[in-house]
């Protein structure tokens, strides 16, 4: 088999076929997405209510059933795509383990799901999530018009930290918006690296990416992104500390191989630890007053 994100290793790897399928759909051999589309609510959670351990637990829930819906909206928009691309021409949908129709239905009870997380929570957070799903139905289309998908990506993927900062709080604050700003460009930061797993089948095909459009500079715009994003969270947090962010960016770019798709995969991943130090230095900030 070439180079795929898929893992058939543990519990979904012993699930019944259609079973399995459902759970490929969702990427729950992959948690990786689950853990950076959560990491900027809990942010938010912790620096505008650090002792809601209900919110983190409802945020964890939803993180889970919305990555898998928009999962399965991105499969149902690139089926075609998916079949040209070595790296995703296993999933489910291409291969046949689950039907369009069955897809559909996978999708309606997950949203269900986050709809009935999202109602418990105060009308400023319900109506941010409400919006939220415009950027997650349209994401998927993006690569095909445009050369910034990783910005659109961006927008949908961070939303969780102005629903969290308005569960938590019933409003938003001007820090929310700094913080959902730093997302942003954490994203485009390590969406690039992503996505130079592909930027070859990518080429082929004519998927757009900033991976392609940066070519051999983008360690260059990596950089710049991820100085701004440590810029604009010591402004959201009022404090230097997140400057030590900063330190797991640097050691990425100073270990990441570019045109190696095993190492795009590789300091992608290392993204989950870059946002649990952030989420233990905003803890810090906020108990510790530092």
């Amino acid at each position: 088999m070439g180079h795929t994100d898929i893992s058939l290793a543990g519990l979904v790897g012993r699930l019944p076929d259609k079973s399995r399928g459902f759970a490929l759909l969702m990427r729950l051999d992959r948690p990786i997405g689950t853990w950076l589309l959560l990491l900027p609510g809990w942010w938010a959670i912790a620096l505008a209510a650090p002792t809601r351990l209900d919110l983190y637990v409802l945020f964890a829930i939803g993180a889970v059933v919305m990555r898998g819906a928009g999962c399965v909206i991105n499969d149902l928009w690139d089926q075609d795509l998916d079949a040209a691309v070595e790296r995703t021409r296993g999933r489910p949908l291409v291969t046949g383990l689950v039907s369009r129709r069955e897809a559909y239905r996978l999708l309606g009870a997950l949203l269900l799901i986050g709809l009935a997380i999202l109602l418990v929570m105060p009308a400023m957070a319900i109506a941010l999530g409400v919006l939220s799903l415009a950027f997650v139905v349209s994401y998927p289309l993006m690569k095909r018009f445009t050369w910034w998908p990783q910005l659109f990506l961006g927008f949908t993927f961070n939303f969780g930290a102005l629903i969290g900062w308005a569960a938590g709080t019933g409003s938003l604050a001007p820090e929310t918006l700094w913080l959902y700003a730093a997302g942003i460009f954490w994203t485009l930061g390590y969406d690039t690296i992503y996505a130079h797993q592909d930027k070859e089948d990518d080429a082929l095909v004519g998927i757009k990416s900033t991976a392609r459009l940066f070519a051999a500079n983008s360690k260059y715009w990596v950089a710049a992104f991820y100085v701004v994003t440590t810029a604009l969270l010591c402004v959201a947090t009022h404090s230097p500390l997140m400057l030590f962010a900063g330190l797991h960016f640097g050691w990425q770019l100073w270990r990441w191989r570019m045109d190696e798709p095993a190492s795009s995969l590789r300091f992608f991943k290392s993204n989950r630890d870059a946002g649990l130090i952030i989420l233990v230095i905003a803890l810090m900030i906020r108990f510790y007053a530092v």
